[in-house]
């Protein structure tokens, strides 16, 4: 097989297929005595393996991925694979965490003049110093009082506060929480977070599917790599 056989299927230039040799995710080629390269079924089967791979763990996992089983490191290539559904595993905890905690928020009434650290602290059972740290962490922006100088916290520094209390009690570390609040103010609000959350679990459904066809390319992969080891090994000298 020549490169552009293995490119068509997968809409591949030449070019990019002989970087993948290059770069460890195809087996290395034999050679013509002009020293073109000479691709067999085996390296078809790895650049399905690795496309495959892409879609459900990202480029630079599946490279690594195929370089371990070229080095004939298979526990290796296992080993990220396990550590990439397990990276899946956590964003789908916290992507539930988020869920639990906005159903269990309660709205926030926008009262004039908002509310002070003590307070607000004492209402939810806080230290003042807890709120504090987390808005060193950047995870609450709450205004000050132009005479005293005391902090002031409105309806939506109430509200991130509340938040980053449900997930903290849920075990979520402040530098976890930190993006989420971030996409709270972004959207203007947790109702229209409500709609991101869905994307995002329709991203992470999407992302198991492609990890299950990836697996089931890569093991495919390795029959076909096992086989013609064995043949070769065959063929060979007693």
């Amino acid at each position: 097989m020549r490169p552009v056989d293995l490119a068509r299927e997968h809409g591949l230039s030449p070019q990019a297929v002989r970087n993948y040799e290059q770069a460890g995710v195809l087996p290395a080629a034999a050679r013509t005595a002009a020293g073109y390269r000479v691709y067999t079924p085996v390296h078809a089967r790895a650049l399905r393996a690795f496309v495959a791979l892409v879609a459900g763990h990202g480029h630079a996992t599946a490279t690594a991925i195929m370089r371990a089983v070229n080095r004939g490191v298979v526990d290796e290539a296992l080993r990220l694979v396990d550590d990439s559904h397990c990276r899946l595993v956590e964003d789908r905890r916290t992507v539930q965490a988020v869920e639990v905690a906005l159903r269990d928020l309660v709205p926030v009434a926008r009262e004039r003049g908002g509310t002070f650290i003590g307070p607000l602290a004492a209402r939810l059972g806080l230290r003042p110093a807890t709120l504090r740290a987390w808005e060193a962490a950047g995870l609450v922006r709450p205004g000050r009082d132009r005479r005293t100088g005391y902090r002031v916290y409105d309806a939506d520094d109430v509200r991130d506060v509340m938040l980053v209390h449900q997930l903290r009690r849920g075990g979520h570390l402040l530098a976890q929480i930190a993006p989420l609040i971030t996409q709270v103010r972004a959207a203007g609000g947790v109702a229209p977070l409500e709609s991101t959350l869905r994307v995002w679990r329709g991203r992470l459904s999407a992302r198991g599917r492609a990890m299950l066809a990836g697996a089931a390319e890569l093991d495919a992969f390795l029959r076909v790599r096992a086989a013609a080891s064995a043949g070769s090994a065959a063929g060979g000298p007693d």
